[in-house]
């Protein structure tokens, strides 16, 4: 069966395994969903993932989630842009996720990037996701 919104589907792995306490997800592999894992990484929501090889031609991401005395460090992760509807913004009118302590992760020409390193360089694009 196809999928339409595979990073939909990632998003929503993270969130239910995080919420049922999981230490660990797993979720098909591609180069956008490990480059969306990257920057979740690089700003501290999840401890890190790995690309496995389950048989010839199928790989598959295990995503360690992360926890801080108990409660899951992610408390909220939901999806802006979506097949359907496709959001776009330029970076002086890209709006901070709760006054500056989430984060937005976009899809910029100069590659998939957290909203400080957006602003950082100076280029807007589509916004992917939400992340407190």
């Amino acid at each position: 069966m196809s999928m339409t919104d595979p990073l939909g589907d990632l998003i929503t792995r993270i969130r239910n395994g995080q919420q049922a306490r999981k230490s660990a997800v797993v979720s098909p592999a591609s180069n956008l969903r490990a480059t969306l894992l990257d920057v979740l990484v690089r700003e501290g929501y999840i401890r890190g993932y790995e690309r496995y090889n389950v048989r010839s031609g199928v790989d598959e991401l295990r995503i360690e989630l992360k926890y801080h005395e108990g409660q899951p460090v992610i408390k909220e992760i939901a999806r802006v842009s979506k097949p359907g509807r496709r959001v776009y913004s330029k970076i002086k009118d890209l709006s901070k996720v709760y006054n500056g302590l989430g984060i937005s992760i976009l899809s910029t020409p100069r590659g998939v990037m957290s909203d400080h390193e957006a602003r950082q360089a100076n280029v807007g694009g589509e916004v992917l996701c939400r992340v407190f």
